[in-house]
C-alpha cells in the first residue's frame, strides 16, 4: 500500500524536504509525497483520510513558533504526533541577475524573510520585500519579473534551474526548524510529549496547571500562548514536555489532574526527537 504524504508545496520547500528525509527513513515501501497551498489544508487532508500523514514545520530557532500549525492542530480533531524531524536551514538568494545591485524585489515566504532579515536590511536596504505562501512559489516569480530574487534552498535552486546569486544568507548559522510528522494513530512512546490547554476563567488560571507538573518534577522544553480567536484575553496554552519510559504512570497523573484546572485540553502524543545531518539532505 502507498504511503501518501501531505506537505506544504509546491515541490522544492523545505517542507517537502523534511517530508522527503521522514519517507526515506520508512520501511521498503511504495510513498506519494502531495503538496498542498497551505499548512492547514496539509493537516486537514490527512483528518479527511486524503493522506496518511502530514509533514508540517512548527518552530524555528531564530523566529519560534509557527502559528499555522499550532492554530491548525488545535482546530482539526484528532491529530497526533508520530516524530520530531530537526532539520538545518540555509538560505540562499536565487535569480537570474549578476549582482544585487540589478535586485528591485526580493519574494519568499514570511518564515524566510524574518530568517534574513539582518542580512536584507544590510545588504538591499532599499529593495521591497514581498511574502509569499511558500519558499518556491517565490521562484515561480522569477519567471515573470527579470530583477526580482527568491530566498530559498539550495535545493530549490538546483530543482528550478535558477541560479544562486549568493548563500547562505540566514542571519544565524545555526538556523533550523522543528517539522512534526502527524497522522491519526497515536505513537506508543518517545522522548518528548506535546498537548494544549485552554484555561479556566478564573484568577491563577494558568498557575494552577504549571503546579501540575512542577510537583512531578516533569521538565517542560516549551511553553506559549495563542489567542482564542472567540474574546481577546483568552489564551491556549501550547506545551512541550521532556518524559521517559520510568515517568508513564506520572503522565497518566498529570493529564487526570489537568482536567481539573483546564476548560479544554489536546494531547498530541509522545514522539521521538530525529536531528537530519546535513549530508543526508544534500542526497535528497
Amino acid at each position: 500500500m502507498t504511503v501518501k504524504i501531505a506537505y506544504l508545496g509546491p515541490v522544492g520547500t523545505y517542507s517537502e524536504t523534511a517530508a522527503l528525509a521522514y519517507a526515506n527513513s520508512l520501511p521498503p515501501q511504495p510513498h506519494q509525497l502531495i503538496p498542498y497551498p497551505s499548512i492547514a489544508l496539509a493537516l486537514r487532508s490527512v483528518v479527511q483520510n486524503q493522506a496518511d500523514l502530514a509533514v508540517v514545520p512548527v518552530e524555528n530557532s531564530t523566529e519560534g513558533s509557527v502559528v499555522m500549525t499550532l492554530d491548525a492542530l488545535w482546530q482539526l480533531p484528532g491529530l497526533q504526533i508520530q516524530q520530531e524531524l530537526v532539520l538545518p536551514i540555509s538560505h540562499a538568494l536565487l535569480s537570474p541577475r549578476q549582482s544585487l545591485t540589478e535586485i528591485k524585489t526580493v519574494y519568499s515566504h514570511p518564515q524566510a524573510l524574518a530568517q534574513c532579515q539582518k542580512w536584507l536590511e544590510n545588504n538591499l536596504p532599499t529593495v521591497p520585500i514581498i511574502p509569499t505562501n511558500s519558499t518556491t512559489e517565490a521562484i515561480q516569480i522569477l519567471d515573470r519579473e527579470a530583477n526580482s530574487a527568491a530566498i530559498a534552498s539550495p535545493r530549490a535552486a538546483k530543482l528550478y534551474h535558477v541560479p544562486i546569486l549568493t548563500q547562505p544568507i540566514n542571519d544565524y548559522p545555526d538556523n533550523c526548524t522543528r517539522f512534526w510528522v502527524m497522522a491519526l494513530t497515536s505513537h506508543p512512546q518517545g522522548e518528548r510529549m506535546s498537548l494544549a490547554f485552554q484555561v479556566l476563567d478564573q484568577p491563577g488560571a494558568l498557575v494552577k496547571p504549571l503546579e501540575v507538573f512542577a510537583k512531578r518534577q516533569l521538565n517542560l522544553s516549551r511553553i506559549e500562548s495563542r489567542p482564542t480567536k472567540r474574546s481577546l484575553g483568552e489564551y491556549i496554552f501550547f506545551i512541550d514536555l521532556e518524559i521517559n519510559l520510568d515517568q508513564q504512570h506520572l503522565i497518566a497523573e498529570t493529564l487526570e489532574e489537568l482536567t481539573n484546572y483546564t476548560d479544554a485540553i489536546k494531547v498530541f502524543g509522545a514522539y521521538q526527537v530525529v536531528n537530519l545531518p546535513v549530508e543526508s539532505l544534500e542526497e535528497l
